[in-house]
């Protein structure tokens, strides 16, 4: 029997007459919890049953959500089930990708704690009806291949990654493009790509490595056997790349996003990520106080550390453009140093006409899509990316690891969309030097006045960048692509639920 403590009740029943049923499962980070999520806002309004599974701390981040889905009835159930840290070597609590303290030094543990969620999970779901008709899931969570299998369904991937990056990496992997490089910085071609393009191994996901071990063997044993993949993107901005991505795993590959958008059309509150450190009334009555794309936001997400003398040149270099600023600066043991800074210069009164500083989680996507909003410095994860892509707002891009780099040049090359800030190398998670400045304030301040500019380039990527909002946009609405695919993908999954 399913250990009891183990749901901590903040679930709906489960549904009276037939529905898909599907399984959500996000990796523990709050990257992919929050797109997640909104995909089980988009497929409940389909018509859809979900269950969202997670652990009781990213439960405690997102019970904002639980309780408006409660209040609003959605036929959404969250099952909360714990993790044993401590069985894996890591501290308790260590239960979301930023608590880690060592970043990837722990990372292979942290897989490890993952798999316990396996045998739970599959209890839960034969105690609790209704069966599953389909799981989707992240890579980082190839147990779940197990679950679907139990019950006979099909499992998707879900990664969070642009087609073009989820092209890149294929291609990376197959063909083991790094295998016989000497040099981490050489740029190396990409057989078999549509275009010519060259990435050297520091700017690829590969500078963010799964580690050896049973949970990598299972990503790699899980990643074929996949019934399809699903993508937070929309098939008119990366026709090309969808298509050759569908070709090269032979899978359907399926366009649901911008899936951020399905708040904002559903006139729903936004209610994604965290609880925000600072009131979203307070942000949107600084921001109307603004022009027009006159404001550059800066945030780098939820885990990529910028240590303090990095931050103090990020603060001058905004005071130097002149131009107003909201400027996210996550909470981190190490920023005492920064903190004092602040209070030691006055930095926050030297720019309070202009400037706001908000120390903590923001309510990004109310913040992007204000009109005062005329450029995002940003680490170029794929959350933030479609996020100011959905709100046409052009980007600085400062990548960090991971994919972020591939998201550059699609954002920057392809799309034109952006400037780089000029970073050519990846920094180790949780290896990050207190005394590294990779970026100067001059550089920032340059950035800011080219972006936000007037005239000739920064005109026309501002223009490009509305441009794409607007295809966005209608992508998610009725009759659009992404809307038509989340039907396609509900219908394709009620064709196999046996009638009874």
């Amino acid at each position: 029997m399913t250990n009891q403590k183990a749901v901590n009740g903040l679930h709906h029943g489960a549904p009276t007459s037939p529905q898909p049923h599907f399984v959500l499962v996000p990796f523990l980070a709050q990257g992919h919890i929050i797109p997640i999520v909104d995909l089980a806002h988009v497929l409940v309004d389909h018509g859809a049953f979900v269950t969202f599974v997670t652990t009781p701390l990213n439960a405690s981040r997102i019970r904002h959500y639980i309780e408006r889905a409660r209040d609003l009835q959605l036929s959404i159930r969250f099952v909360t089930l714990p993790i044993n840290c401590a069985e894996v070597g890591l501290p308790e609590g260590s239960e979301n990708l930023d608590a880690l303290t060592a970043g990837l030094k722990q990372f292979k543990e942290f897989l490890e704690a993952c798999l316990q969620l396996q045998d739970p999970l599959i209890s839960y779901l034969k105690e609790h009806g209704p069966p599953p008709n389909c799981v989707i899931s992240d890579i980082f969570h190839p147990w779940t291949g197990d679950v679907a299998r139990t019950f006979g369904v099909p499992r998707f991937s879900f990664m969070g990654f642009s087609a073009f990056s989820h092209l890149c990496r294929h291609i990376m992997d197959s063909k083991n493009i790094y295998d016989k490089v000497t040099d981490d910085h050489q740029p190396v071609s990409l057989p078999g790509f549509p275009h010519p393009l060259e990435i050297p191994k520091t700017q690829s996901p590969w500078n963010f490595p799964i580690p050896d071990g049973r949970v990598r063997n299972m990503i790699i044993d899980e990643e074929p056997k996949v019934h399809g993949v699903i993508v937070n993107s929309f098939e008119e901005m990366e026709p090309v790349y969808v298509e050759c991505f569908d070709k090269a795993i032979q899978k359907k590959v399926w366009t649901l996003g911008p899936m951020g958008l399905y708040n904002r059309n559903t006139k729903k509150p936004n209610t994604r990520g965290d609880k925000a450190s600072m009131d979203i009334e307070r942000c949107m009555n600084w921001l109307d106080g603004m022009q027009d794309q006159s404001v550059i936001y800066v945030s780098f997400g939820s885990i990529a550390r910028i240590m303090p003398l990095q931050l103090i040149e990020i603060g001058l270099g905004l005071e130097a453009s002149k131009k107003p600023f909201i400027w996210v600066v996550k909470s981190r043991p190490h920023n005492s140093e920064f903190e004092q800074w602040l209070i030691e210069e006055r930095f926050e009164e030297r720019t309070k006409d202009r400037g706001l500083l908000i120390q903590g989680w923001a309510p990004q996507t109310a913040i992007l899509s204000h009109n005062a909003i005329g450029g995002f410095m940003t680490h170029c994860g794929w959350n933030s990316v479609i996020e100011s892509i959905s709100s046409g707002v052009p980007m600085i891009t400062w990548p960090h690891f991971a994919e972020q780099f591939l998201n550059e040049i699609l954002v920057v090359d392809i799309l034109k969309i952006g400037v780089r800030i000029g970073v050519t190398s990846s920094v180790t998670w949780g290896s990050e030097k207190r005394d590294e400045v990779m970026v100067k304030r001059d550089d920032v301040e340059r950035k800011i006045l080219e972006l936000i500019n007037e005239e000739g380039e920064g005109m026309k990527k501002r223009d490009k960048a509305r441009e794409l909002g607007t295809m966005a946009k209608k992508a998610m609405e009725e009759g659009g692509s992404s809307y038509q695919n989340i039907k396609l993908l509900i219908q394709e999954i009620q064709q196999q639920i046996p009638v009874v």
